[in-house]
């Protein structure tokens, strides 16, 4: 397998507990997936969770490259755990489009948080 992308993206807790604030409702059912949302509300640390999953949405759509236009949704882009508790992503509708298009086998990513913050960085790959 080969690198052919790379996507990072850093979030403020701050942020996310602001939209929570704002918008509770409309902001979780336009960014995460109901999967994604029943898990964040399973933690103790719930806007820690929300915020990594948040974090890795931006990293993959910054390695797919199109930003969030052309039909591309949040909730194309769903973040889970696997068994061992790795963050694994599944990717649909426009955001798997443009993946397929760009050659895109497989997206493996890392999250990790701080007191404040939460990172997560997304490698887009294929096959040599």
């Amino acid at each position: 397998m080969k690198i052919i992308a790379h996507g990072i993206d850093l979030v403020d807790f701050g942020r996310i507990e602001e939209m929570l604030e704002k918008h509770p409702e409309r902001f979780l059912k336009r960014v995460y997936t109901k999967t994604e949302q029943a898990d964040a509300d399973k933690h103790v640390r719930r806007v820690e969770k929300l915020a990594g999953r948040f974090a890795a949405k931006e990293a993959v759509m910054k390695l797919i490259g199109t930003g969030w236009r052309d039909g591309v949704a949040w909730t194309d882009i769903e973040v889970v755990n696997d068994p061992l508790g790795r963050p694994v992503v599944n990717i649909s509708g426009k955001v798997k489009e443009f993946a397929d298009q760009k050659g895109i086998e497989q997206i493996t990513l890392s999250i990790t948080h701080t007191s404040n913050f939460a990172i997560a960085s997304a490698v887009a790959l294929q096959e040599s």
